[in-house]
């Protein structure tokens, strides 16, 4: 059985985005980290997950139908979620609290 390549590089095809942190999302994540160091360590690893394959993976990504075009979800804990926008320069983050 072949070992796996820990070290394994992006793909070629696989863009690079920018991350651009919105202010709210900023406040959000000083939140988490004041009051709940758990919640906050799991928003970035979302966020890592988020900018390696912003439409698969953990947090059960969802697009949002009723916002911007191509903003999609992650769960963050059971009540909160990650929002962002994904776009083929960047990804804007723009919370980390709440349900939409």
């Amino acid at each position: 059985m072949a070992k796996k390549d820990k070290n394994k590089q992006q793909p070629e095809d696989t863009p690079v985005r920018d991350a651009v942190f919105h202010p709210e999302f900023r406040e959000d994540l000083v939140f988490w980290i004041e009051t709940d160091r758990k919640t906050a360590l799991r928003a970035f690893k979302l966020i890592e997950a988020i900018m390696r394959e912003p439409f698969t993976g953990i947090g059960k990504p969802e697009l949002l139908k009723y916002l911007d075009s191509g903003a999609w979800s992650r769960r963050l804990t059971q009540e909160h979620r990650i929002v962002y926008l994904v776009s083929d320069d960047r990804i804007d983050f723009l919370q980390a609290r709440y349900h939409y």
